[in-house]
């Protein structure tokens, strides 16, 4: 395989970073891996919220993990926003930026004077981009805009689960991570119009509407009268008919996705039990008394046996994959979508790669996730700052 350069789509492009959790980060770090110089301002000190969390208490010779995986190939500067020489300096960061990316409370960034209207009239170019749980404005715009609640407050969580075991909860931060692609698709999308028209603007993305763009499907199918409800059964959701769904095999799960009954029954032999359900237009409207009618048969074979039969019957169908297992298949150590990288502190990391190919080059690791203010001397000297005035403001605690 040739080697390719270093991805530099966005090569030249600055982007000024005042992000926490994990939208923010992820979608900087989207950006930073096709080639923006993205700069991250914390507090001094501590350093961002996520350096001191850690999901499963990962922390990796005392790293966060979840600082890890989501603040790659950026710069870190730390100032103190409120003092008047950090919000100075960071006034002049964001004359230099092309894109300034916050997604803090709504408020927060006018009441340190760095909204976005005093900032356009700093640098009229600049593309504003925030991200918040439920908006700028709106009765819920002070709640927390974090990926379980909103989960939550979406239907997302109560179109899981079954009727008698209620909702359940994503396995992963779902909310965040399409929020994260959603908030970076809109800044491109920003900066062609720019490049176009010379015009910067506001881009807003609201947790509550990623949240249901990730559930068009079944929300489309709400807005237009079907009446939607959690099965009995453990299918797989509210509006698919069966087979589709797990079954427990004789020693684990198996997927199968969208085939009619009539060819399960007749892998199965066409048994007795199941012809009163080979009629298509009772799939949905009896799905539960049907999966309840299939459920013993899966029990008696192997997930690799049931794999080899289905398949070589043309029917969808996959293993249900621990993560264990998910990293030893054939198909996922072919993309291989796992980056390794050596960290000073936190030693061997591995971490996932930027999830889009380029024909112009490759999402490399130009840098590792940085230290709090790694970058301050280096960034504020850019700026014509000299090294007293920074030595300067690092006694005094405003970098």
């Amino acid at each position: 395989m040739t080697e390719q350069k270093s991805l530099s789509l966005l090569a030249g492009v600055r982007i000024l970073a005042f992000t926490q959790f994990l939208l923010g980060p992820a979608a900087c770090q989207y950006l930073a891996d096709m080639g923006a110089d993205v700069i991250k301002v914390e507090p001094p000190g501590r350093g961002a919220w996520e350096r001191s969390w850690a999901g499963a208490d990962l922390f990796i010779n005392g790293v966060s993990a979840f600082f890890l995986l989501a603040n790659r190939n950026l710069r870190s500067v730390t100032l103190n926003l409120k003092s008047a020489r950090g919000v100075e300096a960071a006034r002049k960061l964001a004359e230099t930026a092309d894109v300034i990316i916050e997604n803090y409370r709504p408020g927060v960034m006018d009441r340190l004077g760095l909204g976005y209207e005093k900032v356009r009239g700093l640098n009229p170019r600049v593309i504003y981009a925030s991200g918040s749980g439920y908006g700028s404005d709106g009765p819920y715009s002070q709640l927390p805009g974090q990926d379980l609640l909103i989960q939550a407050i979406s239907g997302l969580g109560a179109n899981t689960g079954t009727e008698s075991g209620g909702p359940t909860v994503s396995p992963a931060a779902i909310v965040d991570q399409h929020s994260a692609s959603l908030l970076a698709m809109g800044i491109l999308g920003a900066l062609v119009h720019r490049e176009r028209t010379g015009e910067g603007q506001r881009v807003e993305l609201i947790m509550m509407n990623a949240a249901l763009d990730i559930q068009t499907e079944p929300v489309v199918y709400h807005l237009n009268g079907a009446k939607l409800r959690r099965p009995r059964t453990p299918v797989a959701d509210t509006f698919h008919s069966v087979p589709y769904g797990f079954y427990a095999t004789a020693d684990g799960y198996l997927a199968i996705s969208m085939a009619p009954i009539s060819a399960i029954s007749e892998v199965l032999g066409r048994p007795a039990a199941l012809k009163p359900y080979e009629d298509p237009a009772i799939a949905y409207t009896r799905r539960d008394e049907i999966r309840e009618a299939l459920d013993p048969y899966f029990r008696k074979r192997t997930t690799a046996e049931w794999l080899e039969l289905l398949r070589a019957h043309d029917i969808w169908c996959a293993p249900v994959n621990s993560l264990e297992e998910t990293f030893d298949d054939v198909a996922v150590k072919h993309i291989a979508p796992v980056l390794e990288f050596d960290h000073p502190r936190a030693g061997l990391v591995r971490v996932l790669k930027h999830p889009v190919r380029y024909s112009s080059g490759e999402a490399t690791l130009r840098r590792l996730p940085p230290d709090a203010g790694e970058h301050t001397t280096e960034v504020l000297t850019e700026l014509g700052y000299t090294a007293e005035q920074i030595e300067e403001m690092r006694t005094a605690s405003e970098i």
